[in-house]
């Protein structure tokens, strides 16, 4: 039943003091000292040993040496003298650690000290006066460059004039290319004769 005069309570009741939450292993849990006391560590693995790969340029070579010089003597060298590549050349870091040189400094390099005396001097105040006025500089000789009037062919064409065309006598041009149909001549020297005249 509900306590009277007090509110229903929907939680459980926690255990004592001397209760311990987690599992509880024997022999083995020994608390704060057993762990200040032993240092429990993973014993290291035994590394596996990786079957190297063939080192076929080795291999090539001595079958060279050796005077063979078909595919079919190639396998055979392989299968009698089977050559695997070395572990520190296979391997993709080196165990030895890098060379490095003795002055190098490892991190971010210290931003350089405030120059006090250029503060003084008002130095980049000078050097800014400089850069503004390079660029109005620029800017007036851009100015210019656009101010120019563009060349027209109005313009090219009072400068330089088109030669004037020599007058030529107006043909009808369907009456140009047709020949003569009636000859006058009594004969072909009395022709000749007047067209050389």
């Amino acid at each position: 039943q509900a306590e009277l005069g007090k509110p229903q309570r929907n939680c459980c009741t926690l255990p004592g003091f001397d209760f311990s939450y987690g599992l509880y292993i024997h022999r083995t849990d020994g608390g704060v000292p057993e762990a200040i006391g032993h240092w429990n560590t993973v014993k290291p693995r035994t590394a596996l040993l990786q079957k190297m790969p063939r080192d076929f340029i080795t291999m090539n070579r001595g079958a060279l040496k050796a005077g063979y010089t078909t595919a079919h003597e190639f396998n055979l060298y392989y299968k009698a003298k089977d050559i695997r590549r070395k572990e520190d050349e296979y391997s993709r870091f080196k165990r030895c650690p890098p060379k490095v040189p003795a002055d190098l400094t490892y991190g971010i390099t210290a931003r350089p000290c405030t120059p006090f005396f250029d503060l003084l001097q008002h130095k980049y105040k000078e050097l800014w006066m400089e850069q503004q006025r390079a660029l109005t500089a620029a800017q007036r000789v851009e100015k210019k460059k656009k101010d120019k009037v563009c060349e027209t062919r109005t313009t090219f064409l009072r400068k330089h004039p088109l030669p004037a065309k020599e007058e030529s006598f107006w043909h009808l041009p369907r009456l140009e290319k047709v020949g003569p149909h009636l000859s006058t001549f009594p004969d072909r020297d009395a022709r000749k004769k007047a067209f050389s005249a």
